[in-house]
């Protein structure tokens, strides 16, 4: 099994990397830009649409505002672009927005940004595998129907690419990504010049469908209302920036200018899709509603309502099948890789909070192929139970999402405006003039990047609290406490575990050896003649009678054998092995706290899985009771099966990786077994 188990994970993940080959995993520009930028370049596919379905209440009158809160959202974008930029700059190491809210703010800044990430990430990728299950389903209805399980696929497929390696994954994500890329500025480009410039008259097919407008309520307040919460719902598309900075470690040098340069191309090209998107909607008068059975008033009967991409990509190549499939596709392609961000940029940021002692430590260590393995693994399961709650529909999935992201933005422009304080005010070595108007430029952009991200938190806050997004503070106040817990355990471990060295080291006054025997047999006897070789104090051997005819069987084999080693019967009238034995170790311990006393279990080393349930499961439940009794040791003595020999033989028949046979590694594995 563990041979079948092995040859599957090296068919699925590749042949293991050597800890020197971490250099070559580094990223350059362009494949960096795919890696750590689809979600932010992928969000313009359904950034827009929100838009215009959150408008669609008010009726198509209010279609005339979303060029003018697109704008808005821009400006918000250029400016934590610009940010982001001073960031990776300052704090290149990868922990990102949490190390600028930790050493800048304090530790608890710190862990709520980090919740916020966390949060955001597995947001990050429930959000972009259900928008591409709805692209998809515009072409194939089978998606359509079953979403859920497509989107579970798509996950599932993501987590192996990821465990492959960073590099890997992204040289695999880049013809997709700078594909989409490509249909969609051709389709903003032939789409606009076709109307503006030609002159033509392009239509979309909803585009003569009537809106119902509640004219009632929306007035006022509750026009403002809704007008706000359309912007929030359009800043989804600055969801993904923040994962350069915590990615700089994976470019190649110079790590930050590099990281800095792709920031900037992030932002200029999502800038330019997010706008084209809208203006190019607003000229071919596409009709969205956010419940289409209730607000469209004349749609043809059985109406299915596609994205908007869709829409534009049907209307600009109408009659060029190619091209409206080509973005519908890279569509959906950039939609089910943008989580790609997600699983880069959670397991780095799980990797320094384990390292931080908030997370398990298992999180802080890199995978054989050199890959945070265990975050990846955790990212995907949250995702999948996400997108299992919420059905895979992205307008119940994107209230949670931009909470996150703004909390971990807000902070930390905050905290980078208290760092260029803090370097500003340094008396000791106060910055050169040159210097020091960088520094204040620097400090104006992240002033001017907090003034548009706090603002837009608080009205994601006032908008989307009772939308959904009081789900995700509920979910970032839960991790935080975990997490503070997890820290705390850690604290306490540490500090029960620290040597005093006033304390001096006390050996053990007595050992006392006992060997459990079941039967008279090989490895009996070994455990016997290993348990005599340590020398203890006392030594004698014990067996439970669970069978009357057994145990008189094995007393008078052991008389016969002429040991010197007394052998003792534990009655158990119950039949049971583990608590006779445990009582009989706390007897002979005492109350003397430095008495010891070793116990040797005889077990057997078997070569399949199925031998492995047909063995040694007295032994392991026996282990698991005496690690928890104080003064008590525990020694396994393996008896090596023919079966596990075999195994050994079949390791040993493994093709050697590079440079084993040059180094004398599988030489020497040779001759050891020839001897």
């Amino acid at each position: 099994m563990s041979k079948f188990a092995t040859a599957v994970k090296r068919l699925v993940l590749g042949r293991p990397f050597r800890s020197d080959r971490l250099a070559h995993t580094l990223l350059p520009k362009r494949i960096a830009l795919p890696v750590f930028a689809s979600d932010a370049l992928s969000s313009v596919a359904y950034a827009p649409e929100e838009i215009f379905l959150t408008l669609s209440v008010a009726g198509l009158a209010s279609f005339t505002m979303s060029p003018w809160i697109g704008l808005v959202v821009v400006v918000v974008m250029l400016a934590v672009v610009a940010s982001y930029r001073q960031n990776v700059h300052a704090y290149p190491s990868g922990g990102g927005d949490y190390e600028v809210a930790t050493v800048n703010i304090g530790p608890k800044a710190g862990l709520t940004v980090a919740s916020a990430l966390l949060v955001d990430y597995v947001l990050t990728v429930a959000v972009s595998i259900s928008a591409a299950a709805a692209n998809i389903g515009a072409l194939v209805p089978f998606v359509a129907e079953h979403k859920v399980m497509f989107c579970i696929g798509g996950i599932l497929l993501l987590s192996a690419m990821n465990l492959r390696g960073i590099r890997e994954s992204g040289s695999t994500f880049a013809v997709p990504t700078y594909a989409f890329m490509l249909g969609i500025f051709v389709m903003i480009t032939y789409g606009l010049y076709r109307t503006l410039v030609a002159g033509e008259e392009l239509k979309a097919d909803s585009a003569g469908l009537q809106l119902a407008q509640d004219n009632e309520h929306l007035t006022g307040l509750a026009m403002v209302f809704l007008v706000l919460r359309a912007f929030t719902q359009g800043c989804a598309a600055l969801t993904g920036v923040e994962a350069i900075s915590n990615g700089v470690p994976a470019f190649r040098k110079p790590k930050s200018r590099n990281a800095a340069t792709t920031l900037l191309m992030l932002g200029t090209i999502a800038v330019t899709m997010f706008m084209g998107i809208i203006v190019l909607a607003r000229e071919t008068g596409v009709v969205l509603a956010e419940n289409p059975a209730e607000q469209l008033l004349n749609a043809p009967p059985g109406y299915t309502q596609d994205t908007l991409v869709v829409q534009l990509a049907e209307t600009v190549f109408s009659g060029f099948a190619p091209g409206f499939f080509f973005v519908t596709v890279v569509t959906a392609l950039i939609l089910v890789l943008a989580a790609n961000t997600a699983f880069n940029g959670f397991p780095v940021l799980g990797s320094i909070l384990a390292q931080d002692r908030f997370l398990p430590r298992q999180l802080h260590t890199r995978g054989d192929r050199l890959a945070f393995s265990n975050g990846i693994l955790f990212l995907a399961g949250f995702a999948i139970v996400l997108v299992v709650a919420f059905d895979a529909e992205v307008t119940r999935l994107i209230p949670l999402y931009t909470v996150g992201v703004f909390v971990s933005f807000t902070l930390s422009q905050i905290g980078m405006l208290r760092h260029w304080n803090r370097l500003l005010g340094n008396t000791e070595k106060p910055p050169a003039p040159a210097e020091r108007r960088r520094m204040r430029q620097s400090q104006s952009i992240n002033a001017f990047g907090l003034v548009m991200t706090g603002s837009v938190l608080v009205i994601v806050l006032i908008t989307k609290f009772l939308a959904g997004a009081w789900i995700a503070i509920v979910a970032m106040v839960a991790i935080f406490g975990v997490m503070s817990a997890i820290r705390k355990h850690y604290d306490r471990v540490a500090e029960e575990l620290r040597k005093d060295d006033e304390m001096p080291v006390v050996l053990p006054s007595r050992n006392h050896a006992v060997v459990l025997v079941s039967q008279l047999h090989r490895p009996t006897l070994r455990a016997l003649a290993y348990a005599k070789a340590t020398r203890p104090d006392v030594l004698e051997a014990v067996t439970v009678n669970v069978d009357d005819a057994d145990t008189r069987k094995l007393v008078s084999e052991w008389g016969k054998k002429g040991f010197k080693v007394p052998l003792k019967v534990v009655e158990s009238p119950y039949r049971e092995i583990t608590k006779p034995v445990l009582d009989y170790v706390k007897r002979i311990r005492g109350d003397n706290p430095r008495h010891v006393v070793t116990v040797f279990i005889p077990e057997y080393v078997v070569g399949h899985w199925w031998e492995q349930v047909l063995h040694n499961q007295s032994a392991l439940r026996l282990k698991g009771r005496l690690l928890f009794q104080p003064g008590v040791m525990v020694t396994s003595v393996p008896w090596q099966l023919k079966s596990s020999e075999k195994a050994y033989d079949r390791a040993g028949r493994e093709r050697p990786a590079a440079g084993d046979v040059r180094r004398g590694l599988m030489g020497s594995s040779t001759s050891e077994r020839g001897q």
